[in-house]
């Protein structure tokens, strides 16, 4: 009966060894608390593993825990991070696939995250804060690479069709033209020397006549002067000439104000002499005797003194 209670004892005994040696190896007690972040990577992630670290300016923060592709869309990688719980996660945090040395071993380096930025949360809930990524060296240089390749594809492309079969055969016929002229020109070098010196001369006698001609402009420029000279004095006499036709036209006008009412007056005189002519015209007409007798007295109307009896 000891020997049982001895062996049980054994048995647990080792049992709890046992598992004490896999809660230490698991990290126990050591096991730091850590947070859970995610990120969304646009290009490949060849060469990051489980557990690849992340690094926070070089310093171990925290492992990937999750690879897997985006549900919503497939040309992308999401990343779930476990990182220690107090690292400075804030909303300028980067994050940036990079590989170690020439192993090619991949990890995750994360950077930014200035003083007065708020820490990330997440914009969800119930899911990980997102850190926000940017392309790697790698799809960098992949990118350049690739633009540079379609330009020398381009210019290969132009290259070609300028130096297509066409093109040179008019190259060549350029050329030979060319040297037509060029054979031309050399065959034709005393008459041209002579053109050359005769259009010398020309210019030479060209300038003498713009020499000529100088004089003649200044005279013609001193006429001008004299003509605008002449303008500006008959100007100034048809404004004198103004004046006095205006002074004039005053005058005239002051003078009808004190003439026109006599004039009028006398009018109306005249006017009244012509009718009293005209009224001794008819009775001297119809009654010649009163130019020695006078105008005989009218007959008296009926009731009136001295009218006769009925």
């Amino acid at each position: 009966m000891n020997y049982t209670l001895v062996g049980a004892f054994v048995i647990g005994l080792g049992a709890l060894l046992i598992a004490i040696a896999l809660w230490i190896a698991a990290g126990g007690a050591l096991r730091q608390k850590v947070d859970l972040y995610q990120a969304i990577l646009d290009e490949s992630v060849a060469g990051l593993n489980l557990n690849a670290p992340v690094k926070f300016n070089g310093v171990d923060v925290g492992k990937v825990q999750d690879i897997r592709l985006d549900p919503a869309n497939p040309q992308r990688v999401r990343l779930i991070f476990a990182i220690e719980r107090g690292t400075p996660i804030k909303q300028d945090t980067l994050a940036v696939l990079k590989t170690q040395g020439l192993t090619g071993i991949a990890y995750v380096e994360l950077s930014g995250g200035a003083p007065g930025s708020p820490p990330l949360l997440a914009s969800v809930a119930g899911e990980y804060p997102e850190i926000r990524t940017k392309p790697s060296l790698s799809a960098r240089l992949e990118n350049v690479l690739t633009t540079v390749l379609i330009k020398l594809d381009r210019t290969s492309s132009n290259i070609d069709a300028v130096l297509s079969d066409e093109n040179r055969r008019a190259f060549a016929s350029t050329l030979q033209d060319l040297a037509a002229v060029s054979h031309t020109l050399a065959q034709r070098k005393d008459t041209l020397d002579a053109g050359i010196a005769a259009a010398a001369r020309t210019f030479d006698r060209s300038a003498q006549a713009m020499a000529q001609v100088g004089p003649v402009i200044e005279r013609v420029g001193r006429g001008a002067d004299a003509v605008e000279t002449m303008g500006r004095e008959a100007a100034s006499a048809s404004a004198q000439a103004g004046q006095s036709v205006a002074r004039a036209g005053a005058a005239l006008q002051r003078a009808s104000a004190d003439t026109l009412p006599e004039l009028q007056r006398l009018l109306g005189e005249l006017n009244d002499l012509s009718v009293s002519l005209r009224r001794l015209t008819e009775q001297t007409e119809r009654h010649p005797s009163s130019l020695l007798f006078g105008r005989s007295p009218d007959a008296p109307g009926p009731g009136e003194a001295g009218a006769p009896a009925p």
